[in-house]
Order: structure tokens, then sequence, then C-alpha cells
């Protein structure tokens, strides 16, 4: 089981140039571990991209139900006090915005704080850096720019 940063659950909702690789990983690595956020930030991305007209309607609800689908095999970490803690202390260490450092948090307690040996799987530059910089292994090693 690995962690999974909503920048990386994105590619395996909608067809796009990482699509592959995340669909290869998730085989690999088993059902994500999670934020308790990232259902709101995946559906924020495919409202986003079907306001946009990249995605039809009907490409949005098959993605929504791809999205319930992973939901009811993922670990989600739950919201709460040490993990706003763990998150505010990240903000202070690393240049990340709030649902990024909440991520990261969310994460950090999946590890039980002992990231060495974990896998973090994301697409997003900032992240990636500050997850490595906290010891997780991150994923993809070709980095965000697939």
């Amino acid at each position: 089981m690995s962690f999974w940063d909503s920048s990386a659950l994105i590619p395996l909702l909608v067809r796009e140039p990482a699509s592959r690789l995340a669909a290869g990983l998730l085989r690999t690595h088993g059902a994500p571990a999670v934020w308790w956020g990232s259902p709101v930030e995946c559906a924020s991305a495919l409202e986003r991209r079907h306001r946009a007209g990249q995605l039809k309607y009907a490409e949005k609800r098959q993605s929504e139900q791809l999205l319930a689908q992973l939901a009811d095999a993922w670990t989600e970490v739950q919201p709460g006090r040490v993990l706003r803690e763990r998150a505010l202390r990240l903000l202070s260490s690393h240049e990340l915005r709030a649902a990024d450092a909440l991520q990261l948090a969310a994460a950090l307690i999946w590890a039980q704080e002992q990231p060495p040996g974990r896998t973090f799987i994301c697409l997003d530059e900032r992240l990636r850096e500050a997850a490595r910089r906290n010891g997780f292994l991150v994923l993809p090693e070709g980095g965000a720019g697939l």
C-alpha cells in the first residue's frame, strides 16, 4: 500500500499523459491510502475540467463512478487535531499550499511518522519535494513532468 496525493489519483479518473503510469502504479501498489479531503479535491478537478469544456458530461459521470469505486477500496486518513497540528508544522518548513500540507500530514500519520520505506505517489512537484525531504520514497521516479 502507498499514500496517493490527489494529483496522482486524477490520471486514474480521466485520460491524460500520466494515466498509463498511474494505472501501473495502482496495479503494483494496490489500494491507495489517501487524505480524507482527496475525494473533494478530485471532484473539484473533474468539475473544473467539465466547466472548461475538457470533459463532457458523460465522461464526468464516468470519472465520478471510477472515483467512487476507488474510494470503496482505499484507506482514508481522517481529519483531526493531530493532523491539523502536523500540517501547521509542515507549512513552516516547506513551501506548500494548505491542502498539500494536509495531504503530507496525512501521509506522515499513515506512515506512523516513519516514512522511510513508505511510498508517496504524487505528480505535484512542490509536494513531491516536501515528501522526499520528509523521508518518503516518491513515485513516479520520472517526476511530475511526465
